[in-house]
């Protein structure tokens, strides 16, 4: 579960920006996406987003390199530049109200 400050604005990105299709929405005040397991955000919570917090939430996606450009275009911010590990190559950027977002792309074993 991220918090959220604007409601609106951070389903703009994680269902318009990220693709992510949503699941429940209760009230309006707390909204589940299912990209393989329970994901949500809320404003329901007394917790300011953030960055550097804690955890973060990684989605695996099938062009990490093409999606980091097209947000990027759209000024979306780059927390974490591009990196290639022996597992994947990924990216970490930022949602609307401040919260970090790895976005991966495993590698095909051969």
């Amino acid at each position: 579960m991220y918090p959220v400050t604007d409601m609106a604005r951070a389903r703009k990105f994680y269902e318009e920006d990220l693709g992510l299709v949503k699941s429940a929405d209760y009230g309006g005040t707390w909204v589940e996406y299912d990209p393989g397991g329970c994901f949500a955000i809320t404003t329901m919570v007394p917790v300011k987003p953030s960055s550097d917090s804690g955890g973060s939430i990684a989605f695996e996606v099938d062009d990490v390199v093409a999606l980091t450009a097209k947000l990027k275009a759209k000024g979306v911010t780059i927390k974490m530049e591009m990196m290639d590990t022996p597992v994947c190559k990924m990216s970490v950027v930022l949602d609307t109200e401040g919260n970090a977002v790895t976005l991966h792309q495993l590698k095909r074993k051969t």
